[in-house]
């Protein structure tokens, strides 16, 4: 008898282990605020171009994300709508916003870009001010049509991510509405969420309403409290770093409050990297927050 327990233990282990082992991130969703040259460069950017085909090229398979900016040009840049995956409508206070999905190849890297496009919130508007240098009062709105188009999608083309890295404030509702609203869908149920926190300030706060337009089933009140009214993009930060099961410090000049909440709550966190090692450093980090989810859902 004591031999056949000292057995089972020791294969209950040897599993552990195995699955510890197996816990690597395969697929990668990159959902980010600008890619280059689809808008001029930027640090986000320049990252949202170079990082996904850094990781693809390591031998990951890879899905990217932007929002069509109506700056974007559409026929330089040769973007055609994927019907299969439009149609769709997603609803926000109240009132119907049609999704359109349209798509681009940045040739030189082989790869895919999606985009998420709206005609009230970004067929013939610029990015996140106007002309004039504005911030558009919708900006949250934006935020919200904009990472469920994504989530939306997704689900659309069957994919199911391990690990899905966001880029920019205008990201940050992804990790509550994957943890929350959409955790028992098929394409999101393993995923681990990664934020990467940029120096992005708003100019001014969201609409006072915003958190009453974001709530979808499966989010409670609990779960924004966070959210000053009006948010900023401090609190909104701050939400998607309590959602989240990592962060990336991605600019040098990072807010020292939204620093010192991600290091009280005791996630994978990884400092600054310069442009050099920023994709390995990544690569490598997003099998840590593999490996450290999957620690934590044995313990509980």
């Amino acid at each position: 008898m004591l031999k056949c327990a000292i057995f089972f233990i020791s294969l209950q282990n040897n599993l552990r282990l195995q699955t510890k082992f197996m816990a690597k991130a395969n697929k990668v969703l990159f959902i980010t605020q600008e890619i280059t040259p689809y808008v001029s460069e930027t640090e986000m950017s320049l990252i949202g171009r170079n990082l996904p085909q850094a990781i693809q090229e390591k031998g990951k398979e890879i899905r990217t994300f932007m929002p069509k900016w109506g700056n974007i040009n559409e026929r330089r840049n040769q973007l055609h709508e994927v019907i299969r995956l439009s149609g769709m409508n997603l609803i926000i206070d109240d009132t119907d916003h049609p999704l359109i999905i349209k798509v681009a190849s940045i040739q030189s890297a082989r790869m895919q870009v999606y985009f998420i496009d709206n005609d009230d919130y970004f067929q013939n508007r610029l990015q996140l001010c106007d002309e004039n240098g504005n911030e558009y009062e919708d900006n949250g709105e934006r935020a919200i049509f904009y990472t469920r188009g994504v989530l939306e999608t997704v689900k659309k083309l069957r994919w199911c991510p391990d690990v899905i890295h966001c880029h920019g404030w205008l990201t940050a509702l992804a990790p509550l509405y994957v943890k929350k609203a959409y955790k028992d869908e098929p394409s999101f149920r393993s995923a681990k969420v990664v934020i990467s926190l940029y120096d992005d300030d708003l100019k001014h706060p969201l609409q006072a309403d915003f958190a009453n337009k974001l709530m979808l089933k499966g989010v409670a009140k609990k779960d924004i409290a966070l959210l000053k009214n009006p948010s900023d993009e401090t609190t909104l930060y701050k939400l998607a770093i309590e959602q989240a099961d990592g962060i990336i410090l991605q600019s040098p000049n990072i807010n020292s409050e939204l620093i010192e909440y991600a290091k009280s709550l005791d996630k994978p966190i990884l400092e600054y990297q310069s442009p050099e090692e920023y994709a390995n450093a990544c690569n490598e980090f997003y099998d840590v927050v593999m490996e450290s989810a999957n620690d934590n859902t044995q313990q509980l």
